[in-house]
């Protein structure tokens, strides 16, 4: 089975993005598929600065990222939105990883993947004005993202209070079943 690399675009600690990706974490497993998920604030990063990478070259987090996104098959992203677009840490942890390393493009952890996207917000747009942004980075950099994608509103109340679970996962569950049949569908192309 293609391995998935899932990760949240925020580090708040009650955010509803990561809510909403170790959902989407759960359901992927339950639909077959194998992931990885990993948490940006184990991997702290300046904000990116060619000078700084001039002087010092890559950060070692940005290296580990770097080798993470190349061991897998595809990226299950859950991201809010910042004033209509991507969050800063998202966008810097992106902008680190395409950074060339050792003659390798910095594209080559990007190449051949799927991913799928996804957002929530306690609003009732449920970040979606972030997720065409966040497409368009992914598709520049060689990134196949799927058509569908999930926007959760009002994720205040979309949760079970006792469980934490997704009250109605009908959507992210297809969202994720897409993701692990296309890898399936491409595994033989992509040997």
């Amino acid at each position: 089975m293609p391995k998935i690399l899932a990760f949240s675009g925020s580090i708040r600690r009650d955010s509803w993005n990561r809510k909403l990706i170790q959902a989407a974490v759960d359901a992927t497993r339950a639909a077959g598929g194998d992931v990885t998920l990993i948490d940006l604030a184990d991997y702290p990063l300046p904000i990116y600065n060619g000078d700084l990478e001039d002087k010092e070259g890559l950060p070692d987090n940005a290296l580990r990222l770097k080798a993470l996104f190349k061991e897998h098959d595809a990226l299950l992203i859950s991201s809010p939105e910042y004033n209509s677009s991507i969050p800063p840490l998202l966008k810097n942890t992106i902008d680190w990883v395409t950074r060339e390393w050792q003659g390798e493009s910095g594209l080559v952890p990007y190449q051949n993947k799927v991913a799928a996207i996804m957002s929530a917000s306690p609003g009732s747009l449920g970040g979606m004005r972030m997720l065409p942004h966040l497409r368009q980075i992914l598709n520049a950099l060689g990134v196949l993202v799927l058509p569908g994608q999930f926007a959760l509103a009002h994720a205040d109340t979309a949760f079970d209070a006792e469980n934490g679970a997704l009250q109605s996962p009908e959507r992210l569950h297809a969202l994720v079943l897409e993701l692990v049949t296309t890898l399936v569908a491409l595994a033989p192309a992509r040997k």
